[in-house]
C-alpha cells in the first residue's frame, strides 16, 4: 500500500493492518518488522503482537525462526532499489508510488526469469554436445 507522504514506519500499522487482513481473509496474531515499528500505532482492538528486529524479550524459538525468514528478504528489497531505481520515486503522488513499486517488482521478477531461461538454455545447448560413445565390437 501505498502512502502519501512519508510516514514515520510505526504510525502505519493502524492503516495498513485493516487492507492487509481484508487480503488475505483472516485475522492477523503477530506482525515481524523492522526497528521502526518500536512505539507502534497497532489499534488495541485487534489484539495483536508486533515483533520487531533486535527484540529480546517474549520471543520463542518459532518466532526468531520467523524472523530470520523475514531477515532473508531484506536484500531483495535493497537490490529492488539499487537496480530498479527504487531509491526515489519519479512518478507522482501516491498513485505513482503504487506503479513504482509494481513495476519495479515486475521488472525483478523478469530478470530472475531471464536468468531462469539463459541456465535452462545453457543446459539444453550442453545435453545436445554430448554424444554417446559408440559401441565397439
Amino acid at each position: 500500500m501505498a502512502l502519501a507522504g512519508n510516514p514515520y514506519d510505526g504510525h502505519t500499522l493502524a492503516t495498513v493492518i485493516p487492507d492487509m487482513q481484508r487480503i488475505i481473509g483472516s485475522e492477523t496474531q503477530r506482525i515481524l518488522a523492522d526497528a521502526g515499528y518500536r512505539g507502534h500505532n497497532a489499534p488495541q482492538s485487534h489484539m495483536l503482537r508486533v515483533f520487531t528486529a533486535g527484540q529480546k524479550r517474549r520471543v520463542t524459538p518459532a518466532i526468531k525462526r520467523q524472523m530470520r525468514r523475514r531477515s532473508a528478504a531484506e536484500p531483495v528489497i535493497g537490490q529492488i532499489k539499487s537496480e530498479h531505481r527504487m531509491g526515489r520515486n519519479y512518478l507522482a503522488h501516491a498513485q505513482g508510488g503504487a506503479i513504482n513499486a509494481i513495476l519495479a517488482a515486475a521488472g525483478y521478477n523478469f530478470s530472475l526469469l531471464l536468468t531462469w531461461l539463459k541456465q535452462f538454455l545453457w543446459l539444453l545447448i550442453a545435453a545436445l554436445h554430448i554424444r554417446p560413445k559408440q559401441l565397439t565390437a
